[in-house]
C-alpha cells in the first residue's frame, strides 16, 4: 500500500492544480495566459512541476479574508438590506396588484354575463 502512496499523492495535487487553475478568473491569472497555465498543469504534471509552477507563480493569492468574502471592494448585501432589491419588489408589487385588479374586472363582468343568462335575459343587451 505504502509503494502507492506517492503515486497517489501526485495525482492528487496534479488534479487539484488542473481544478485551481480551470475555476481561478482571468484577473488573477499571472505571468502567462491562463490556456497557456492549463497545458503546463497538464503537460509537466507527471513530474509536478507544471501544478508547483501554477500554485507558487500562475496566481495572484492575497491574504484570507473572513468569512469568505470577495476582495476587491465588492461585499455582499443580503436582499432585505438591499434597497435596490427592495425597490424592486415594490415595483413588482405594483405590476401584479394591477393585475389582479383586471383579472377582478373581468370576474365580474363574466359573473354578471352569467346571472343575466341564469335568469334569461340575452348579455348584449346591456
Amino acid at each position: 500500500m505504502l509503494r502507492y502512496l506517492p503515486f497517489l499523492l501526485v495525482l492528487a495535487l496534479w488534479i487539484y492544480a488542473f481544478i485551481d487553475c480551470l475555476n481561478t478568473p482571468e484577473e488573477q491569472v499571472k505571468g502567462l495566459p491562463k490556456v497557456v497555465w492549463v497545458i503546463i498543469v497538464l503537460l509537466f504534471g507527471e513530474v509536478l512541476v507544471g501544478p508547483v509552477a501554477w500554485l507558487v507563480a500562475g496566481k495572484q493569492r492575497g491574504p484570507a479574508t473572513a468569512g469568505g468574502a470577495p476582495t476587491g471592494g465588492a461585499r455582499f448585501v443580503a436582499p432585505d438590506d438591499n434597497p435596490e432589491f427592495l425597490k424592486s419588489l415594490a415595483e413588482d408589487n405594483k405590476k401584479d396588484e394591477a393585475l389582479l385588479k383586471d383579472w377582478e374586472a373581468d370576474l365580474r363582468r363574466r359573473e354578471e354575463e352569467l346571472r343575466k343568462k341564469e335568469q334569461g335575459e340575452d348579455p348584449k343587451d346591456a
